[in-house]
């Protein structure tokens, strides 16, 4: 994994046991050296639309949505789009569940944000390309978004276009406040990856590209614990259970 991936993912994979390399670089760099390593170790590359199991896992999002709505769709879903096999993969649930007569041919229009350091489907959007060119120097505190070029981006793009969805930036300064927002209004512990989807509804609502009344469902993709580095730097106050002041001292 990348060598700034976040202190718990490394810590995570001691825990399991297993063998951890740090790369100079990003995650399409990790990436490489699997890709190359692969024929000649042996391995089974699980990397990003590299086997069948990602996407059809992602799928299962879409059908629970579909359940979860009692067989309608929302009319917008907001995704945090690293890899972006969230929206390929909800994409196909669709398709597949209006096949099967589960559902009608409405569908939600599909969202992507990323993080303003890393866009490249976002830049590929606003000018109208189907293939999105790699993203120069990218730099984001979610991990999950500094994804530099995507191997699936023209079916993001597709998905997006064709929904009358659309794409769009957040700032780190955005998507680390409302971690904070979400833990203290929802009690929802959101990875900044899904903050992130927040900040952008924020900014869909007042453009009017969304409205206050319509059906929308936010993805959180991760957990906040895994981003420590990222909370408050607080001090916390001891308390001595004997000292006869010590509600004086919690109320002051």
């Amino acid at each position: 994994m990348p060598e700034d991936a976040p202190e718990t993912n490394k810590l995570e994979v001691a825990l399991f046991g297993a063998k951890l390399f740090l790369v100079r670089g990003l995650i399409n760099d990790a990436g490489k050296i699997v890709r190359e390593g692969t024929p000649v170790h042996g391995w089974f590359d699980v990397s990003t639309l590299k086997e069948p199991y990602r996407a059809e896992g992602k799928k299962t999002m879409g059908y629970e949505l579909a359940e979860q709505f009692a067989w309608t769709l929302p009319d917008a879903i907001i995704y945090p789009t690293g890899g972006g096999t969230g929206i390929v993969g909800m994409w196909k649930a669709f398709d597949e569940m209006e096949q099967l007569g589960w559902i009608g041919p409405q569908r939600p229009k599909m969202i992507s944000v990323q993080a303003a350091g890393c866009a490249p489907i976002v830049r590929a959007y606003e000018q109208g390309k189907r293939h999105a060119e790699p993203w120069q120097n990218a730099q984001t505190a979610a991990s999950g978004m500094r994804v530099p070029l995507a191997i699936g981006d023209y079916l993001m793009l597709d998905a997006i276009r064709a929904s009358g969805g659309t794409a769009l930036t957040v700032t780190d300064d955005a998507l680390i406040a409302d971690m904070g927002t979400l833990a203290r209004s929802e009690g929802i512990s959101a990875a900044p990856e899904g903050a992130a989807t927040l900040a952008a509804l924020r900014t869909l609502v007042e453009r009017g590209f969304l409205q206050r009344e319509d059906r929308i469902v936010l993805f959180n993709t991760g957990a906040a614990w895994k981003y420590q580095e990222l909370f408050p730097k607080t001090e916390f106050p001891v308390l001595d259970p004997n000292d006869p002041h010590v509600q004086e001292r919690i109320a002051a």
